[in-house]
């Protein structure tokens, strides 16, 4: 369904709820530049480190769009976990992954509280910059203590300059995108204000520091554009 969730006044801060659910593949396609080139580097890069039965974790998997990915791509057996707090999400992600007879297990539950099994891969995209800060460092150490020797933990995440000035232009860029996918400045005025202080990026050196600290031996980007990033860290 098209995303017109903010054509009207929105009174409410953003939330994961039915009705975003229903349009969130409009959404995630007309607001995240190069979406599809980014589930692509999350498989490839996945797929390079994984054997057959390995376990894959997507936190935040949202409608479940990265494992459907990496299932279609593989050509091994794999156990593809994704887990999310919204339950609305984790019904479109049953609902694609049965249409494609898909073998993928889905977990509602808050990442936060999970216990993982050791994995070689887990993957979170655009999810740790919702988690509140004092949070999000606690989840990457969890994220490092759940990972094998040698595994990889790839994520993408909006980030912020620490140059003001450069910064507003790569936002003011951001807005000409999206209103040539077709959302208005209104519909794009009033998200941005919905996700005041729901969404709380981080710079690139906060992000490659916190997982520095966590213990992973390096922290690299593979693919930038404006204010997104997605970044491989290896233990």
């Amino acid at each position: 369904m098209i995303d017109n969730i903010f054509k009207k006044p929105i009174k409410k801060q953003f939330e994961f709820d039915e009705k975003t659910a229903i349009v969130f593949d409009d959404m995630i396609y007309r607001s995240i530049p190069y979406y599809e080139d980014i589930l692509d580097l999350s498989t490839n890069f996945s797929l390079k480190y994984l054997k057959n039965n390995d376990k894959v974790y997507d936190l935040g998997c949202s409608t479940g769009n990265t494992l459907i990915n990496l299932y279609k791509k593989s050509n091994i057996k794999l156990n593809l976990i994704g887990i999310d707090n919204s339950k609305s999400m984790l019904e479109i992600a049953k609902k694609k992954s049965q249409a494609y007879n898909l073998d993928i297990k889905f977990i509602n539950n808050d990442i936060s509280n999970m216990i993982l099994d050791k994995s070689k891969v887990i993957i979170s995209n655009y999810t740790l910059q919702f988690i509140r800060p004092l949070q999000r460092e606690k989840l990457i150490k969890k994220i490092y203590n759940s990972l094998r020797d040698d595994g990889i933990f790839i994520f993408s995440e909006k980030i912020i300059l620490e140059n003001k000035r450069l910064n507003k232009e790569f936002i003011d860029e951001y807005h000409n995108f999206k209103l040539l996918k077709g959302y208005t400045k209104s519909e794009i005025t009033q998200k941005r204000e919905a996700l005041e202080n729901i969404l709380i990026p981080y710079t690139q050196n906060e992000n490659q520091n916190m997982i520095i600290n966590a213990g992973f031996n390096e922290c690299e980007i593979v693919f930038k554009y404006l204010n997104f990033a997605t970044f491989i860290a290896k233990k």
